[in-house]
């Protein structure tokens, strides 16, 4: 609760009032004075009234890629049974303020809110709460209160389509590794013939052992598997374009683009940051959530070196794509000595002033300006 200056000045001429009519024997003056502190005293009684009303909130949608619309719908219900609500009240979306009209809202009543959720910037836009002030009709006193929650909005890095996509290997028991388009098939296990199964795929000497028709159970055994690791490290990304990290944002996307086109051939991937957070994000679910919240960290003592020791250590795929920034250039030594635990190994540069030196660090680097390049020299990468 909070006296408005209004408020304040009418208070002190109450005690003032009240003060010099006692102490000089003035009955006007104390009448003055007693009215400015009933009004005062009204204001408090009058501003102290608690509302009853219920927030809800439905984003439509709430996950969309950068440069996408969203639209929050805010309906606020009054259910008090007796008084009107006659209130001003805004709406937090993101660092903006939505006003939501509510006046006159009758018990039992309702209003509607549409309004547009800013999505020009990649992150998580929180939404709410809804924040009512209630004043006395004379303005001496104004109270503020938040009701509801907050309604997250994930703003998802724009994802660039990609129509090529890793080989795997192939290996054999002699140790030769051989590229396969979309993963080998192996001998898995028999199991009895159903209505519709191929003929070609029927064990006959199994099927004339047991007296019924039994099927050949393929597996993929080597299904490309693909590991993107986002350089997150405030370092790797020293420039700035009015605050925002122009090279990091353009990895975002990439890593996006990746993860997108890995899903839609059905082949497993994962995501992985430099600088990883303690904890995934409320909400999160799935890795284009996690670029959503993704934010440039210190990342303490040599993150890099972690990452780089448990990529070597566990071998998480046969497709490696590391993705920073010009300040990451140097520690691309780093990345090469990963050769020998993923047959193939890819560097996205962004925003790097001058072009990567060819063979640099013995990796295939893809220089470029930002995501929609980099999809375009991933696509022309022959290698694949």
């Amino acid at each position: 609760m909070g006296i408005t200056a209004r408020g304040v000045g009418l208070l002190v001429a109450a005690v003032v009032l009240l003060g010099v009519g006692f102490r000089f024997a003035y009955p006007e003056l104390a009448v003055l004075g007693a009215a400015a502190a009933v009004a005062v005293g009204y204001a408090l009684v009058s501003a102290a009234w608690r509302p009853r009303l219920t927030v809800e909130r439905v984003a439509d949608p709430d996950r969309v890629a950068r440069g996408e619309p969203a639209a929050m719908t805010l309906t606020v219900r009054n259910t008090g049974r007796l008084r009107a609500a006659n209130l001003l009240a805004e709406d937090r979306c993101g660092a903006a303020l939505v006003p939501v009209p509510l006046l006159r809202l009758r018990p039992g009543r309702d209003t509607e809110v549409r309004y547009d959720v800013p999505t020009h910037r990649r992150g998580v836009v929180p939404v709410g709460p809804l924040r009512v002030t209630r004043r006395d009709p004379l303005g001496l006193v104004a109270l503020a209160r938040s009701y509801g929650g907050t309604v997250p909005v994930w703003v998802h890095p724009r994802i660039h389509p990609l129509t090529a996509v890793p080989t795997g290997a192939g290996r054999s028991l002699d140790g030769r590794t051989d590229s396969v388009p979309h993963g080998s098939i192996t001998f898995d296990s028999l199991r009895e013939y159903v209505v519709g199964d191929e003929l070609r795929r029927v064990h006959w000497r199994t099927s004339a052992r047991v007296g019924e028709l039994m099927v050949r159970e393929n597996v993929d055994t080597s299904l490309p598997r693909i590991v993107v690791v986002l350089d997150n490290r405030a370092s790797a990304h020293p420039q700035r374009v009015a605050g925002t990290a122009e090279s990091f944002e353009s990895g975002c996307e990439a890593a996006a683009s990746v993860v997108a086109a890995a899903v839609r051939e059905g082949l497993p991937v994962s995501l992985l940051l430099v600088a990883p957070a303690d904890e995934d994000p409320a909400g999160a679910i799935g890795p284009l959530d996690r670029l959503a919240a993704v934010e440039l960290t210190d990342g303490g003592e040599d993150p890099l070196r972690t990452t780089m020791s448990r990529l070597r250590q566990e071998r998480l795929g046969d497709t490696l794509v590391f993705l920073t920034g010009p300040g990451g250039r140097t520690d691309l030594g780093h990345v090469d000595a990963l050769h020998g635990a993923y047959p193939s190994v890819v560097v996205g540069m962004f925003g790097a002033a001058e072009p990567t030196p060819p063979g640099a660090a013995g990796l295939l680097v893809i220089d470029a300006a930002d995501g929609a390049e980099f999809a375009a020299e991933w696509d022309g990468i022959r290698r694949w």
